[in-house]
């Protein structure tokens, strides 16, 4: 590393970045160079992609806190278009994150620095006439899920309670959507509370650090799996001590009940199947 005189700061890093005449540079070329206020000296694991570690922080802030979300991404507008695999294919970008919490500011700043707006953003901000347009163009598009297999109706309905669309609009957007008959998406049955205890804990399929499951709440009560000690996406219920992993209907999660509690845990997707058994405590 060479401390350059305008106090800016290269990194030269063999086989990462190579320059053999740094004064080939030029003086106009280094006052372009954006700030680097923290140097890294040595690459990530997954290295020339973006840091995971990254691409999930900025999927996660853009949920709800616009402030952070500017410090990730003023200077590299292309993670506006960030995307985060929650598990199994549950899939979602910073602009549908922004979009299924309602929040207009966070999808406006997004779409500033380069994102592209979804039908989910359209119906969150009360856009009507473009969703409409756009079902007319493509339809039955109406009844695809977003992320968290949170429908295109909901969408409508969370921005008119964020305040994200006017009462006109948001109305306007809602009634057209109920009109169709098939834009609120797939209905699960709800899991009785009492019985929700039977299933929460961990789950091994291994002896090694993290090789296992959790069976949680999430903050909206629902019952949620992730990877060993982390919350993770809610599981819908689907039939007798089976649901599906939301955002991922091709994937079934099946429990083994023994003396009125879940003793094991099975998940089933096309072409593998895992087993993790319960931990007791």
């Amino acid at each position: 590393m060479k401390r350059l005189g305008n106090g800016r700061r290269l990194v030269l890093q063999s086989g990462i970045l190579s320059l053999v005449s740094l004064p080939l540079l030029g003086r106009n070329m280094l006052s372009a160079l954006p700030p680097t206020p923290d140097i890294i000296s040595k690459p990530h694991g997954n290295y020339p992609s973006v840091s995971l570690d990254l691409v999930a922080e900025i999927v996660g802030v853009s949920h709800a806190n616009l402030d952070r979300l500017k410090q990730l991404v003023d200077n590299r507008p292309e993670l506006s278009k960030a995307s985060w695999d929650w598990g199994f294919g549950d899939v979602e970008s910073a602009i549908g994150a922004a979009s299924h919490t309602g929040r207009a500011d966070i999808a406006s700043y997004l779409i500033q620095r380069g994102a592209s707006p979804t039908i989910f953003t359209m119906a969150m901000l009360g856009k009507a006439d473009a969703v409409k347009a756009t079902i007319d163009a493509m339809p039955g598009i109406q009844q695809i899920a977003g992320p968290h297999d949170i429908s295109l109706l909901q969408h409508a309905k969370t921005g008119m309670e964020t305040g994200a669309s006017n009462k006109d609009n948001g109305n306007r957007t809602i009634d057209y959507l109920l009109s169709l008959g098939d834009a609120v998406g797939k209905q699960h049955p709800a899991v009785a509370e009492a019985d929700k205890k039977i299933y929460l804990g961990d789950y091994r399929y291994g002896s090694g650090e993290g090789e296992g499951f959790s069976v949680r709440l999430n903050m909206r009560g629902t019952l949620s799996l992730g990877r060993l000690g982390k919350f993770g996406g809610a599981l819908l219920k689907t039939g007798h001590h089976s649901f599906t992993y939301n955002g991922a209907p091709s994937v079934h999660v099946i429990f083994t009940i023994a003396d009125q509690i879940a003793s094991a845990v099975t998940i089933i997707e096309p072409g593998f199947e895992m087993k993790a058994t319960r931990v007791l405590s």
